[in-house]
């Protein structure tokens, strides 16, 4: 993601209208206050000089969000673009320097020479700071909500913070939308950063569901090495450990995604006690030793996309306009990917409906390579074919084996495709 490029528009135009219209008059409204929704507001109040903007939410303004517990994984673009927005608070982060994506047995193969198949990307090795970081929900709203509430403080006359102001629904009309949060106003754009989780969401145009559940969880470790993200393909689906800060008491911890069979849950009857065990059994060595596991929350998991991001004036993003399973990690890094070529796009378009085909043409390749790999991941673990979790260790040994390879999927992983 090139994140570098902080010019501002000199006007923007109405597509339609039969005269151009300076971007003071260009009326934003985006719906929804969490990560993407507060980073696109952010960035279009600080590119868009003269763009009128309202940030609409069902939560009060006064509602603490900072002890969000659920964790986020964030790619280097994305801290980047965080650092960037002045929203980031990296003493609540814990940097990834190191992936490794391993498989289970069965499906391993005797290799006579460096064990057992595996792909291990680094910090190091990509010249970088760090492939990423982990950061709960609330320690990444939290600062992007105080810059906006900053910004909108600055600039009232035009920034509106619309919070505990549900939307309720979108009407397209002659040049525009209404926006319907209790009394109906007309924008010229209205951008749709509402997600939610796949089991609550109406069903997009391609929906897909994996039969799968995701069961989320903290697990505490002694003698892990600091940064190191894991990612284990079992024959139910993947599992992965993603870093997080020392607790209070300095214990070390990681959080727990752990996809299963939801037909045949071999979690769901477990106790605590058990499923350390079994995760024991699952994991490499260099996690080090599981000793604790919270209790868990179990997730449905599954695909569920819009064809196109721009539908006449409403323009969907992030889960909005893809949720997908959590087997690369890429959903929220998607979005905000998505709210940045948005911004960008209106920023040196001629006129809304130019700057909309230019996200749809621009999105397209990121969008839909990102979808199609975790929807064929994903899939995988449904299939019941043989040998195939000896392809799938044969591929991860491939990739270890050809550094230009992996160097690009790393790339791929911290910024998107370009």
């Amino acid at each position: 993601m090139n994140t570098a490029d902080t010019s501002s528009p000199n006007f923007l135009h109405h597509a339609g209208a039969t005269s151009a219209v300076p971007a003071t008059n260009l009326r934003i409204a985006v719906v929804g206050a969490g990560p993407v929704g507060l980073a696109l507001g952010l960035m279009a109040a600080r590119q868009l000089p003269r763009a009128d903007i309202s940030v609409f939410d069902a939560r009060p303004a006064d509602k603490d969000v900072s002890g969000d517990p659920r964790v986020l994984a964030l790619s280097l673009g994305s801290v980047q673009m965080l650092q960037q927005l002045r929203a980031w608070s990296a003493n609540t982060a814990q940097p990834i320097q190191e992936v490794v994506v391993s498989q289970a047995p069965p499906g391993t193969l005797p290799f006579p020479v460096g064990g057992e198949p595996r792909v291990r990307i680094s910090a190091q090795e990509e010249a970088v700071p760090m492939l990423g970081a982990v950061q709960s929900y609330g320690a990444v709203v939290a600062p992007l909500q105080r810059a906006w509430f900053e910004q909108a403080a600055l600039e009232p006359a035009r920034l509106h913070t619309r919070f505990g102001t549900p939307v309720t629904s979108f009407k397209p009309v002659n040049g525009g939308v209404e926006v319907d949060a209790g009394i109906v106003e007309s924008f010229d754009l209205a951008v749709v950063a509402e997600g939610g989780v796949f089991a609550e969401q109406a069903r997009k145009t391609i929906a897909r569901d994996y039969g799968q559940t995701a069961w989320i969880g903290t697990v505490t470790l002694e003698g892990a090495r600091p940064g190191l993200a894991v990612e284990r393909f079992t024959r139910q689906g993947p599992a992965a450990l993603l870093p997080l800060p020392p607790s209070a008491d300095g214990a070390q911890r990681a959080a727990l995604v752990w996809c299963v069979d939801s037909r045949d849950d071999p979690v769901k009857d477990l106790t605590d006690a058990q499923r350390l065990h079994v995760l024991s059994s699952i994991f490499p060595p260099e996690i080090g030793r599981l000793v604790a596991v919270t209790p868990m929350k179990a997730f449905a998991l599954g695909l569920n996309a819009e064809r196109t991001l721009a539908r006449d004036r409403t323009v969907r993003i992030g889960n909005a306009a893809q949720t997908l399973h959590p087997v690369a990690g890429q959903g929220l890094n998607l979005g905000l990917r998505d709210a940045y070529a948005l911004v960008h796009a209106l920023k040196r378009s001629e006129s809304i409906e130019a700057a909309l085909r230019r996200v749809e043409f621009q999105r397209a390749p990121d969008r839909w390579s990102t979808i199609a790999v975790t929807d064929f991941l994903a899939r995988t673990f449904t299939w019941q074919l043989p040998g195939l979790p000896t392809a799938r260790a044969l591929g991860l040994a491939a990739l270890q084996a050809v550094p230009p390879l992996k160097s690009f999927l790393a790339r791929q992983m911290m910024f998107g495709r370009r």
